[in-house]
């Protein structure tokens, strides 16, 4: 977006080209597909920095050059960028997963638990981002699991057996785009997994929809930042990652007209308070008040994860089959 890097840009006389991809896995693909040298930064899925690292794709951070001091106090050492007491990864934004829905056909009340998914209301009514991860994870919240990507194997049993019940509920399996439309048009007037990153941006087009952190608790994830190894412009890229936790940048990142997000940064937040207050207002970033952060402090937020006992496949493959159902 050229609100984000084009004072980047023009500060370093550079033009900043891009990969597009749709999840890590089609990232790590990418990744193993692309010589030495052929990208300079990754933008990634904290989940997937460990396999980046396994990779040998993303290089040593030195913790000195970021202001990691400036995040909120529970990110400055986000377990999912640290291994072995070395930094790989820095947060860019975050925001958090639980149940999006219709507002004019359900109550916060009744979307208060992940119940309302298996509830006769909601037969048909349900819609699934086809992705496993946050769609599995927020069920597997609902069974209990915390953390929910941490299963024995009866526990994974379990979460099979809950998601397959769902069955009957299914509006239907969306990609990203295909979530807009739906929850737009009413054919999906529940979605778990997503959040106020779509649903923000509908609410203030007029679309009566809302998201909620059920009682069972969320997912956060967050996008993270990384030297890739090989690249030539070694420095251009730490530059980047810095310019990227200015103050300037973390609240164009915030308040993109198509992809609202929440930031680590807490100048971003006093900058944001101070020059868009009514913005910060609408994203939950106030200094005073209730905040986004609040959840995280109330530790109602899991990290959303990749399995940590079964493989990728595994899970993919219990997707799989729940579609096909």
């Amino acid at each position: 977006d050229p609100t984000i890097v084009g004072e980047f840009e023009k500060a370093n006389n550079c033009k900043i080209r891009i990969k597009e991809y749709v999840g890590g896995d089609q990232m790590m693909a990418v990744v193993n597909q692309s010589p030495p040298g052929t990208f300079d930064v990754v933008m990634a899925d904290a989940e997937y920095m460990h396999l980046l690292k396994a990779a040998n794709f993303i290089e040593e951070l030195n913790p000195a050059d970021y202001p990691l001091k400036d995040l909120w106090p529970e990110f400055q050492k986000f377990p999912l960028h640290w291994f072995d007491g070395k930094l790989y990864g820095v947060m860019l934004d975050f925001g958090y997963l639980g149940i999006s829905y219709n507002t004019k056909m359900f109550t916060p009340k009744e979307v208060s638990s992940y119940s309302v998914l298996f509830s006769e209301k909601a037969k048909g009514k349900v819609g699934f981002f086809d992705w496993y991860l946050p769609s599995m994870g927020c069920i597997s919240l609902s069974n209990g699991n915390r953390p929910p990507f941490d299963l024995d194997a009866a526990k994974f049993d379990g979460l099979k057996k809950k998601m397959f019940s769902l069955k009957p509920q299914a509006a239907g399996f969306y990609t990203i785009a295909d979530i807009f439309s739906s929850m737009t048009n009413g054919r999906a007037q529940l979605i778990p997994g997503i959040g106020e990153w779509i649903t923000l941006g509908l609410r203030m087009d007029g679309v009566p929809v809302d998201t909620i952190i059920p009682d069972e608790g969320g997912l956060q994830y967050t996008e993270s930042l990384s030297i890739v190894k090989g690249t030539a412009k070694r420095d251009l890229a730490r530059k980047f990652i810095q310019y990227s936790l200015t103050p300037r940048a973390q609240v164009a990142m915030a308040t993109k007209v198509d992809n609202r997000k929440s930031i680590p940064s807490i100048p971003g937040w006093k900058l944001l308070n101070e020059t868009k207050p009514k913005e910060a207002e609408i994203l939950r970033m106030t200094l005073k008040g209730p905040n986004v952060m609040d959840e995280y402090k109330a530790k109602k937020i899991q990290l959303r994860q990749l399995p940590q006992k079964q493989s990728i496949e595994d899970w993919n493959d219990a997707w799989g089959q729940f579609k096909a159902l």
